[in-house]
């Protein structure tokens, strides 16, 4: 079982395509109160709560499993999937999109499994 150390980890410009652009976020969570308060905190930044998504997913070491796709159909499902898959419990992962003009398709959730991975890389 892998864990994220860190109570807020933020990486900018993981992705930049056709105008959007993707950050990841991710911090250690207990339960939902503490996700509730990291949503928080990451908005209160006036650059992520303008956003136009900020899709996320949590995993509780109790077995819970929270997600979110904030209007990005499908997107808290591969960032919950894919934090099973490295087995991190009491953690909450955001990926944050600002549109930029232009549809992306299915590339978009190739974009949330790239800045997933991204964050996995820099905790390694």
């Amino acid at each position: 079982m892998r864990a994220i150390k860190s109570e807020f980890v933020q990486h900018l410009g993981v992705v930049s395509d056709r105008g959007s652009k993707y950050a990841v976020s991710a911090g250690m969570v207990t339960d939902e109160a503490e996700i509730k308060a990291f949503l928080k905190r990451l908005k209160r930044a006036k650059k992520f709560a303008k956003a136009t998504h900020n899709t996320w997913a949590a995993r509780l070491a109790s077995g819970t499993e929270i997600k979110n796709d904030d209007g990005e159909g499908g997107a808290g499902m591969i960032i919950l999937q894919m934090m099973a898959r490295e087995e991190i419990t009491d953690a909450i992962i955001v990926v944050t999109r600002w549109y930029g003009g232009t549809h992306l398709g299915g590339d978009r959730f190739r974009h949330v499994k790239t800045s997933v991975q991204h964050l996995f890389d820099q905790l390694r």
